[in-house]
């Protein structure tokens, strides 16, 4: 396939896997269980358009903020965690939380330390329950969670807040963001809200396969995935909004057939019913007279 690039497979933690990657930005409420899907984006180190990876993640932030200008808040996980992105987010003056890596060197106190070394002599922790929806399963969880003030190296006259959160996992969970006004426990909610995210796209890749394409031409991978953002964004966005569609989406949760109900992702339900409609065509559908088809088709996509 055109363009093969080395990738990181994070079902098998090999470093040295053959494939292509994703970029996806979505919008979500913190609150609530609403999302926008704004950008699906493949690239590949290999594609004679590719310049980098911080390239790739700059544009996508340029191109939001094009629409949005400042508002929402930009969550990244660990990946987001270099020196070049956050040059680049605290220059534009936008609003940030990302997970730090282990290895981040910061400075607390007037003095260079590895983040996890201060993390291990705070002790105003507070403790906080919540319970957490992963994967359709509600989860309590107890945590331990501290807030102090840390500067990087960079911006060493820019205050950031350092949260870190304990209970996730083995080593705690590492926050950076400048969101000075927000409590720890608002960042916390607002960095939990990411899980949606990645809900989203275990949803793509299972229920539209999209690991499974076979399409050979770059371009056509490009197009394919286009195409997947287009969908995702109709059932995430547009079903509901109107009532005909209301009512469409109601049908849909019926043709799903789920055993326990609608499961607190709900997209899982609207694709599986979707697919229960159309399975038993074999020649489109019926009682449409379309418009005269242009001979070259496009889709197009405002400020894209």
């Amino acid at each position: 396939m055109e363009n093969l690039a080395t990738v990181y497979n994070g079902s098998s933690g090999d470093t040295n896997s053959r494939g292509y990657w994703l970029l996806s930005v979505l919008g979500a409420d913190v609150k609530g269980d609403e999302l926008m899907p704004l950008i699906l984006k493949i690239f590949s180190q290999e594609a004679e358009e590719f310049k980098s990876e911080n390239e790739e993640i700059t544009s996508a932030i340029k191109k939001v903020s094009y629409h949005v200008g400042k508002r929402g808040i930009w969550v990244i996980d660990r990946g987001g965690d270099r020196g070049i992105l956050y040059k680049f987010l605290i220059q534009e003056e936008h609003k940030f939380v990302i997970r730090a890596r282990s290895d981040r060197s910061i400075l607390h106190k007037g003095k260079l330390k590895n983040i996890l070394d201060v993390s291990k002599f705070l002790k105003d922790y507070s403790v906080i329950e919540i319970e957490i929806n992963k994967e359709g399963q509600a989860e309590k969880k107890k945590l331990s969670i501290v807030e102090e003030e840390v500067f990087l190296p960079l911006f060493m006259d820019i205050p950031l807040k350092l949260v870190i959160i304990e209970g996730f996992g083995e080593e705690p969970t590492l926050l950076l963001t400048n969101l000075l006004d927000k409590t720890k426990e608002e960042i916390l909610e607002i960095y939990l809200t990411r899980w949606k995210c990645e809900e989203s796209f275990r949803f793509i890749k299972q229920s539209y396969n999209l690991e499974d394409i076979r399409v050979r031409n770059w371009q056509g991978l490009k197009n394919l995935v286009v195409l997947v953002l287009a969908v995702f964004y109709f059932i995430s966005v547009e079903l509901g909004k109107k009532l005909r569609l209301n009512i469409l989406l109601q049908k849909i949760y019926q043709k799903a057939k789920r055993f326990f109900g609608i499961p607190s992702f709900k997209h899982y339900a609207i694709a599986d019913g979707i697919y229960a409609f159309l399975f038993a065509s074999i020649k489109g559908i019926d009682k449409f007279s379309p418009k005269p088809i242009p001979q070259n088709l496009t889709l197009p996509l405002p400020g894209f």
